[in-house]
């Protein structure tokens, strides 16, 4: 078989404070410092760490894979030294995850690595290592501390947001300087216009192809935005001009959206905005894609 057969369609890599709850020896680091940090993880390697955010979306990302065949492959990105990382490695055994690979910085940003492992998708805790992924043009999100996702049922659902996530923020731009108005004018103006790849547009094409490759209905897609009619004419062509299907799509019109994720079941959803964040990562896991119009304003 070749080299090429044997690679993965996804490939998410994960920082150690996105995979488990490291909130302990976090405070730890902030308030000691940097050797306290050290004492602080070798006395306690032994001791399995609790999941995080990002913990259910990577477990069941995971299952997809059997012995036959590799679908998805984890790689671990942490700022700990290797010392420090045998907790981590302990508790990765401890909770099954097949998880090989990893890289260990010692202090150093791990973003650059990412590519290098051919990652569809970078989370990290590190709001500033998301920075830099994202400017160099990978799909990146800093996951929000709250919920840590749905872990009730086997199916993998991702919710994403439409403008500056899926999508460019061009029209995001227009809502800003110009209000909703101007806003629904140009999208009615432009219906049949492409939207221009946002961020994750990416990481969505390689999810389609997954959801291809895994047995039916592992995954399920969705699309989560403010938007409403007519402005959704233009969206759903842009997703007919990549070619890719999205399972199902809610125009909320400006209401709040986590509610609705808690009803969808979502086990992370990915947004550019705070307050939705904030407002998501009280049902389910939330990224913030720290991209776009509304950050720049920040």
């Amino acid at each position: 078989m070749s080299e090429k057969a044997l690679e993965p369609v996804m490939v998410v890599a994960i920082s150690s404070r996105a995979l488990f709850d490291l909130s302990d020896s976090h405070e730890v680091y902030e308030r000691d410092g940097v050797e306290a940090y050290c004492r602080y993880q070798i006395e306690h390697e032994d001791d399995v760490l609790a999941p995080g955010v990002a913990f259910s979306m990577v477990k069941k990302l995971l299952s997809l894979n059997s012995d036959k065949k590799t679908l998805v492959e984890v790689i671990l990105l942490s700022r700990n030294s290797a010392d420090t990382g045998l907790r981590i490695f302990n508790s990765i055994q401890a909770h099954q995850l097949n998880i090989m690979r990893a890289a260990f910085t010692g202090g150093r940003s791990p973003y650059a690595y990412a590519s290098e492992f051919g990652a569809h998708l970078f989370l990290s805790a590190d709001s500033d290592d998301v920075d830099q992924a994202l400017a160099s043009k990978m799909a990146a999100a800093t996951i929000v501390a709250g919920s840590t996702g749905n872990s009730t049922q086997s199916q993998l659902c991702i919710a994403f947001d439409g403008d500056a996530v899926l999508f460019s923020d061009e029209a995001e731009k227009i809502y800003q300087k110009e209000g909703l108005e101007a806003f629904t004018a140009h999208e009615i103006k432009a219906a049949k216009t492409p939207l221009s790849d946002g961020p994750f547009k990416g990481f969505l094409a390689a999810l389609h192809l997954l959801q291809s490759a895994a047995e039916s209905n592992a995954i399920r897609t969705a699309l989560v935005t403010a938007r409403a009619a007519p402005a959704h004419e233009r969206v759903i062509r842009t997703l007919r001009a990549w070619n890719i299907r999205i399972d199902e799509a809610l125009f909320l019109g400006g209401r709040d959206k986590g509610a609705f994720l808690k009803s969808l079941g979502a086990d992370i959803f990915f947004d550019d905005q705070h307050k939705h964040c904030q407002s998501a990562s009280e049902h389910v896991a939330t990224g913030h894609v720290p991209h776009g119009i509304t950050n720049q304003l920040k």
